[in-house]
Formats: C-alpha cells, sequence, structure tokens
C-alpha cells in the first residue's frame, strides 16, 4: 500500500520530520510522497495534525 496526501494538506511539515527515508516533499499545491521512496511505515499519517494523509 501506498500513502497519498490529499488536499486538506496545511502544508506545516510536520510529517516531513518525522520520514525516515524522506520521501515527503513540498510540492505544487501542498506536501507529497514519492511512492518510489516511501516504505509504507505510516509515521507520516500518525503526525499529521489535519488527517490529510490517506492509506491509498
Amino acid at each position: 500500500m501506498a500513502f497519498e496526501i490529499t488536499s486538506d494538506c496545511i502544508s506545516c511539515g510536520a510529517c516531513v520530520d518525522v520520514c525516515p527515508t524522506g520521501a515527503i516533499n513540498q510540492g505544487d499545491e501542498h506536501y507529497e510522497i514519492d511512492k518510489d521512496v516511501c516504505i509504507d511505515c505510516g509515521a507520516c499519517v500518525d503526525t499529521c495534525p489535519s488527517g490529510a494523509i490517506i492509506d491509498k
């Protein structure tokens, strides 16, 4: 499974700080997860204050 950051993202950067692989980067409108780098650990999901990260 891969995680996805939805448009509910408030671009706070909390997920970036906890990602062990550096798979999360600022996109044009909000942060995005590089599915090729993501190891599906879920650390970002638990950290997101707006609930914008979903299991896809």
